[in-house]
């Protein structure tokens, strides 16, 4: 008997993992995507998954796999926001032993082991130019080279790829591949905001504190006041999802009895007095942003500079060159304040 592919159920109520996010939901919103997602699925194409932070691309790009003819091969992923941007080259296609220093034997990359699967590329936009045109490559000719070496190597494998940067504005500033992007784009999925699912937010919210009361040990069932409810419903959630797991589980572990009244939404408020809240817009001595006046005589690229490295000044000297809580400030992941910090770090200190 031939097996089946994992249904969409199986996926979205399959067993546990603390720290992972699940797709759930009922709203009109979410039912459109996941529909648009597994008729995607099928066809064996690149697809683009455009998103805000936390509303799950990742999850996205596992159902596009286990859904797809290539469910049995691998999924293999890479955040390409996490690493340096000389290291993506020989993450993503390996490289021969002595091609650089350090490379005391031959290694396979992800493309390699994505043999047969799908290759997922989280944070496409961050990848350097130089390494775009070989993924084109890929992308164009099924064929790869290993840093070292010449000898070109065929794989068979689907790119899923995901951002939340305007890729389009990107090849605009000559910072991403036309070519490339139209060979990734042969159909781009829009992941819905959490905002957008109101009827899903209450949902996901129950989900999370039952899993999170299991985890406690709790043997009555969480539930939430209307007060609580009513603040849930009514926040922008910037976060989205992974921002609503993270503030239910809190809630839930913070609650003295099954019943949540209080609803945390920023962690990082000092119980302390208004100096220790995180926030640009209230400048200390010395450090005010300037005015835009102090950047129209500068060329574009120069200005853009200038204003990203004032700002990196100002939210770590808010947040007490705390990197994690200057991440916050900006609205950044922490790897992507890294990534700025490492950029401009000589220029900020």
């Amino acid at each position: 008997m031939k097996e089946q592919a994992p249904t969409f159920k199986a996926l979205a109520h399959g067993p546990y993992h603390r720290g992972t996010m699940e797709a759930l939901g009922e709203s009109e919103t979410f039912l459109e995507f996941q529909e648009r997602l597994s008729r995607a699925a099928v066809v064996d194409r690149p697809v683009l998954l455009v998103g805000e932070r936390g509303t799950g691309k990742e999850l996205a790009a596992s159902r596009l796999h286990f859904l797809s003819k290539r469910w049995q091969g691998p999924l293999v992923a890479l955040n390409c926001s996490a690493l340096n941007p000389s290291l993506i080259e020989s993450e993503l296609f390996g490289y021969e032993k002595g091609a650089f220093t350090g490379a005391e034997q031959r290694r396979r990359g992800r493309f390699e082991a994505a043999e047969g699967g799908t290759l997922f590329l989280d944070e496409i936009g961050t990848i350097p130019i130089e390494v775009q045109e070989k993924i084109l490559r890929v992308v164009e000719y099924g064929a790869i080279e290993r840093v070292g070496s010449s000898e070109s190597i065929d794989v068979d494998v689907r790119i899923i790829a995901a951002t939340n940067a305007d890729l389009v504005r990107l090849v605009g500033d000559g910072r991403f591949k036309q070519d490339l992007l139209d060979r990734l784009s042969f159909d781009v999925l829009f992941l819905p905001p959490l905002r957008e699912r109101k009827g899903d937010i209450l949902l996901l919210a129950n989900h999370f504190a039952r899993r999170m009361a299991f985890e406690l040990g709790w043997e009555e069932i969480p539930e939430f006041s209307d007060e609580a409810m009513g603040a849930l419903e009514n926040y922008a959630w910037p976060g989205n999802v992974r921002e609503l797991k993270n503030l239910v589980e809190r809630a839930v572990y913070r609650s003295k009895s099954s019943l949540i009244k209080e609803i945390e939404f920023d962690p990082f408020r000092s119980p302390y007095g208004e100096s220790g809240t995180l926030s640009l817009e209230e400048p200390e001595s010395g450090s005010q942003l300037p005015s835009v006046e102090t950047f129209v005589d500068k060329p574009l690229d120069e200005a853009v500079k200038d204003l990203k490295i004032r700002l990196l000044k100002r939210a770590l000297e808010k947040a007490k060159y705390n990197q994690r809580r200057a991440a916050q400030i900006l609205g950044l992941t922490y790897h992507q304040f890294r990534g700025l910090y490492r950029k401009f770090g000589k220029e900020i200190e």
